[in-house]
């Protein structure tokens, strides 16, 4: 697990981590998307990162196979919210159970201040337990909950906002 190396997504990339989210769309646990995205869907969103202030980092395993991604979204366009950031972890389908979101979710934590991050936020289901539980276990709190928001499948679902103060 500490052997995780994390690199600049680049463009190359996009086919991969659009495989990877939509992966995670059928289990409706993890993204409000029902239906899988295009990598045409993703350019604009990838093209909003960068990697001075708002990294979309691959991670790699030792044998360089990409076992997953994480970014750090802009929380809101308004300047006074330019210190917070959204951070999203999405792992490859053969990549989950393993650990690696703990030491991902680490290296975020411990790399946030270089990118004038002040605070951590992840929106997550509040069904999501695993997500919940690997975030509550580094000190995020909870910060709001938007009730019954989303609808998946027929099933209102409510929305945990997590938070964790960096500075």
């Amino acid at each position: 697990m500490g052997n995780l190396k994390f690199r600049n997504a680049e463009l190359a990339d996009l086919n991969k981590i659009v495989a990877i989210y939509n992966s995670t769309i059928a289990s409706r646990m993890v993204t409000a998307d029902v239906e899988e995205v295009s990598v045409e869907s993703k350019e604009k969103w990838f093209h909003e990162h960068n990697p001075q202030t708002r990294p979309l980092w691959i991670v790699e395993d030792s044998d360089r196979e990409i076992v997953g991604w994480v970014s750090f979204s802009s929380f809101h366009e308004r300047p006074a919210y330019s210190g917070t950031v959204e951070v999203s972890i999405y792992l490859d389908e053969s990549s989950r159970g393993k650990g690696y979101g703990k030491t991902i979710l680490q290296y975020c934590i411990e790399n946030a201040g270089k990118f004038g991050v002040n605070n951590l936020v992840a929106l997550i289901f509040l069904h999501n337990e695993p997500s919940l539980k690997l975030f509550r276990h580094f000190g995020f709190e909870d910060w709001g909950t938007l009730p019954d928001v989303a609808v998946l499948d027929g099933i209102e679902r409510s929305l945990k906002i997590l938070g964790k103060r960096i500075k």
